[in-house]
C-alpha cells in the first residue's frame, strides 16, 4: 500500500493545529497541521489514538504506515526526521508522550 492510501484510511486531523512529542515535560518535537507536515501529524495522531503514547510498538506500526517513505528514510537518514524518530524509538524504546493542540 502506498502512503497516500494509508493517509486516506487514517482519522482526520481537522480539529488539530499541532501535536507535541514530550519526554517528561520537555518538548522534543512539534508536528504542525500545515503542508509538508500534515501527513506526519495524521500518522502520529493515529498512533496516539491507538497506543496512548509513541512507544516502541507504536513506532514499529508507524514505520509501516509511512510505507514507501520508510525505505527512503532508511536509505537517507536525516531526510525524514519524523520517520527517523520512529526508527530510533523502535530500536531503543524510550516512549514519548503526546500533547494535542486544538485548532482555533
Amino acid at each position: 500500500m502506498l502512503f497516500a492510501d494509508v493517509l486516506a484510511s487514517l482519522p482526520t486531523i481537522d480539529h488539530l493545529s499541532a501535536l507535541e512529542l514530550l519526554d517528561g515535560e520537555t518538548v522534543l518535537a512539534l508536528i504542525e497541521n500545515k503542508p509538508g507536515q500534515a501527513g506526519s501529524l495524521r500518522v502520529y495522531h493515529a498512533l496516539y489514538q491507538e497506543f496512548g503514547a509513541i512507544n516502541p510498538i507504536a513506532a514499529a506500526k508507524g514505520i509501516r504506515l509511512y510505507a514507501e517513505h520508510s525505505q527512503d528514510a532508511l536509505t537517507f537518514p536525516g531526510k525524514h526526521p519524523n520517520i527517523d524518530r520512529l526508527i530510533a524509538l523502535a530500536n531503543d524504546g524510550q516512549p514519548l508522550a503526546v500533547r494535542l493542540i486544538a485548532a482555533c
